[in-house]
């Protein structure tokens, strides 16, 4: 047996490190966490506020092995990452494995390279228990008001709901924005722009700085420049410089690959994490924008080499984060000389951008030449303005630019203006007069929100990905899908002494792939705000970051600072659950011109409907369900009313009724058994018989069988995995090297016999006349199924060694429990209204 244990959180961390260390050392996984509080009590002394931290069922093999491993091995190197969650994770296996503090070390690295890994082995330390206790204090505080608030949700919005401290103050600055378009009205204004000729002939744009707010401003100023001369009233030049970005924290990582590569921000840590594992980056999760001295002479060396001396200039930047705390250097690569790495192909994408911004921040500013010019007419007094840049010198441009999330960007004359002096006589080609409107602000994307928590203090590197999946989970924000709405505009146009008008039209009000608030996230986020709106501050948020920060620093201890928060936050908690109403988001609309009863919107069971009568009532109220591009907010009493014109009959197609109807999943054609989605952004109420059929065919033809393999049918179709072939209830991806339109008899076969093989790979263990298979899963684990029964097995079990009886087992101690039917009570549940002018 090796002398050396090393325990790291990863197998492929473990993988990697191994190839560093000699025979004497045996680097094993923790699997990440090996203990946490319960998930089925709160798991929190109220008292004293000391956890109850216990070791899953699914650990509990590993962890008996780990310990095996460590009594043989001389000393324990406890290697988990270098921030607040991995040292919490070397102090859980310290105090599991009841490792002696003699034969333990802690050793710590911000990058998986051979010679940080035996610096780190020549440079131990003992845990930090300040780091510890910064993560205890986050896992506890998170806790208790989830725990807390969660059950008050269940009881006063909705069953199933959940709160929680970072991701409740997320979907508020994403309700807010949301109500902050909806409330926006848009003001006209014209914007001049106009084209001139210099005496040779070259062409070039200018604009009017100041807007006009009327037509007739617009109009009159066209007017004005009839007959005109125009000539060049001022012209400078100036050098200007630009300089790099500082190298990637986590946050401008993530910005970044979503601007650039369009990853969402969970993807890029997990292809970020293997990239770490891998020994190509340094640790992801970190606030600093510092480089080591070490990385700016690998940085400069490359430089020299690749560009030559004039593109190299050594910096150092200085972060602006408040607490930076989390790992100690930016994110970069490990070796300057790799401009990319063999992997998979986003992996590469995502190396090659953190590669790019970090070369460039060591290299020279851009020279740039910058020209003004001011143009002025005999006629009156107002002037045009052409702007130009010309790169003298290219610096870091000749490797990386940075992106930006702002929409408004000007558009500035690109490359340089032909060459003019002052006094010179222009020609002008033409002027337009186009009506803009002011624009809303814009809804967040993941980039634009982490961007927006980091200046805020919300959150730290290691939970902005967590938080942006958790409240997308959990169905509060979605990711728009409308692609916008046509608009009309006018544009006038002076040209050859004459003045033109002409309609345009123009796409707006695009949400897709941005951050959009569901029904349930505003409802939810009105509760909070309204009955806990101290938990749902900013500044407490960004308080109870810096908070954490102090305890990692020593400068506060933990439970007193739980002790402050829970001796408020537990009795305001009883006193909601207690005394508020229930809140439905429910809107009082008008009156039923019929029955006379009360039409309302409220949040029901399965969305956001319009309801026509009370529960109070001796007749059942009537219900409909919104239309996927309706809200709570903003739905009109003539819009509500319309929807109880669904379900809607269109006639009979084939002997089967056909009818459309809006569902849970959004508006729907029913033809027999069969619901046909409709087309994103197509409304029920505006589909007829006609379009309804031309749905019901592509169904019918989507669902034809295209071949037949072995007596059984081949059918083609696109799901939200990508195109697929479906035979004997396979379902087989077909991936991109095939011409999917076009597939050939030999591409079928192929596909099926390819899928067919991996069944048979897949499986570990059959037992035919049990019903019971074992069969690989995705990420290195093992499913247990029987029937239409699927019980998912942790990674550390060894599905090849499992026996029948042990098989039997786990579909024993995993069968559901039979449900206890229990009388409902009949009491009915009131609900505070609200009522609201129509909009």
């Amino acid at each position: 047996m090796a002398k050396n244990l090393v325990i790291v959180e990863s197998p492929a961390k473990a993988k990697t490190i191994e190839k560093f260390l000699g025979k004497d050392y045996k680097v094993a996984s923790s699997f990440g966490h090996i203990a946490d509080l319960p998930t089925k009590e709160l798991g929190v002394d109220t008292e004293s506020f000391s956890p109850k931290y216990i070791v899953s069922k699914d650990k509990k093999d590993l962890v008996r092995k780990l310990k095996g491993m460590a009594k043989t091995a001389e000393i324990v190197w406890l290697a988990s990452d270098e921030d607040r969650e991995g040292e919490a994770i070397a102090w859980h296996l310290a105090e599991e494995l009841k490792l002696k503090s003699d034969t333990t070390r802690r050793i710590v690295f911000h990058e998986i390279t051979k010679s940080a890994i035996l610096n780190a082995i020549e440079n131990p330390r003992e845990i930090n228990y300040d780091l510890v206790n910064a993560q205890q204090a986050r896992r506890v505080l998170d806790r208790l008001v989830g725990y807390e608030l969660s059950p008050v949700l269940w009881r006063k919005v909705k069953g199933g709901l959940s709160a929680g401290r970072v991701q409740s103050v997320a979907v508020r600055l994403i309700v807010e924005r949301e109500r902050e378009i909806e409330g926006f009205d848009a003001k006209v204004f014209y914007r001049i722009d106009a084209e001139f000729s210099n005496s040779e002939g070259k062409s070039f744009k200018a604009k009017l700085p100041k807007n006009f707010d009327s037509k007739e401003e617009a109009e009159a100023f066209l007017k004005d420049n009839l007959g005109a001369n125009f000539k060049v009233a001022d012209l400078t030049k100036k050098p200007a410089k630009k300089s790099p970005a500082p190298p990637f924290t986590t946050s401008t990582l993530q910005q970044e690959a979503s601007r650039k590569l369009y990853f969402s921000v969970s993807k890029t840590m997990r292809l970020a994490q293997r990239l770490y594992e891998a020994g190509h980056i340094t640790y992801m999760r970190t606030d600093s924008v510092n480089l080591s001295e070490d990385a700016r002479k690998g940085a400069n060396r490359e430089i020299l080499k690749a560009y030559g001396e004039e593109y190299a200039k050594t910096r150092q930047f200085k972060g602006k984060t408040k607490g930076a705390q989390e790992a100690h250097e930016a994110i970069r690569p490990t070796n300057f000389a790799s401009h990319s790495v063999k992997a998979e192909r986003d992996e590469q994408r995502l190396y090659e951008l953190i590669w790019k911004r970090a070369i460039a921040s060591q290299m020279s500013e851009a020279e740039l030449e910058r020209t003004n010019v001011k143009i002025e007419a005999n006629t009156h007094d107002k002037y045009f303005t052409a702007n130009g840049e010309v790169l003298k010198f290219e610096g870091f441009l000749k490797v990386y630019l940075e992106g930006s999330d702002d929409e408004d960007d000007a558009e500035e004359q690109s490359g340089m203006l032909p060459n003019m002096k002052e006094g010179e006589s222009l020609e002008n080609n033409y002027i337009t007069a186009t009506e803009r409107f002011t624009r809303p602000p814009y809804r967040y994307t993941e980039a634009s929100l982490v961007k927006k928590m980091e200046e805020l203090g919300i959150g730290r590197p290691s939970t902005y990905a967590p938080t942006i999946s958790t409240i997308q989970n959990r169905n509060y924000i979605e990711r728009g899908t409308v692609e916008g709405t046509e608009r009309e505009y006018v544009q006038f146009t002076l040209k050859k002494e004459a003045i033109s008008e002409k309609n345009l039209t123009e796409m707006v009000g695009s949400d897709k792939g941005k951050l959009i608030p569901t029904a349930v996230g505003k409802v939810v986020n009105d509760f909070l705000v309204n009955h806990f709106s101290n938990i749902l501050d900013y500044n407490f948020t960004a308080k109870v970051e810096q908070s954490f920060d102090d305890i990692a620093e020593g400068n506060e201890e933990w439970t007193h600072m739980m002790k402050e928060f829970y001796k408020d936050f537990h009795p305001h908690v009883q006193d909601v659950a207690k005394n508020a109403d229930r809140e439905v988001g429910e809107r009082i609309l008008g009156e039923d011109p019929d029955s006379g009863k009360p039409v309302s919107v409220r949040l029901g069971k399965f969305g956001p409907m319009v309801q026509i009568g009370s529960v109070e009532d001796e007749e059942k109220p009537k219900f409909a369900s919104l239309g996927t591009d309706q809200t709570l907010d903003t739905i009109t009493f003539e819009e509500a009313m319309k929807l109880f014109e669904l379900p809607k009959e269109l006639g009979e197609y084939k002997g089967e009724r056909v009818e459309v109807n809006n569902g849970r999943y959004g508006p729907y054609v029913k033809f027999g058994k069969k619901y046909i989605s409709l087309e994103k952004g197509e409304k029920p109420l505006d589909v007829d018989f006609d379009r309804a059929k031309e749905l019901i065919v592509e169904r019918e033809k989507a669902d034809a069988p295209i071949y037949e393999y072995e007596d059984k049918p081949v059918q083609k179709g696109v799901g939200r995995f990508g195109p697929y072939l479906k035979w004997n209830s396979l379902f087989i991806n077909v991936n991109k090297k095939y011409d999917f339109d076009n597939l050939s008899e030999d591409d079928i076969v192929t596909l099926i016999e390819e899928k067919k093989r991996k069944e048979i790979e897949k499986v570990i263990h059959n037992w035919e006349e049990e019903g019971i298979r074992v069969e690989k899963a995705r990420w290195g684990r093992s499913n247990v199924i029987k029937g239409k029964t699927k019980i998912e097995l942790p990674k550390t079990v060894d599905a090849t060694k499992l026996t029948l009886e042990e098989v039997k087992g786990i579909l024993e101690k995993n069968a559901p429990k039979k449900k206890t039917t229990k009388k409902k009570s009949t009491a009915k549940k009131t609900t505070t209204k609200k009522k609201t002018k129509n909009k």
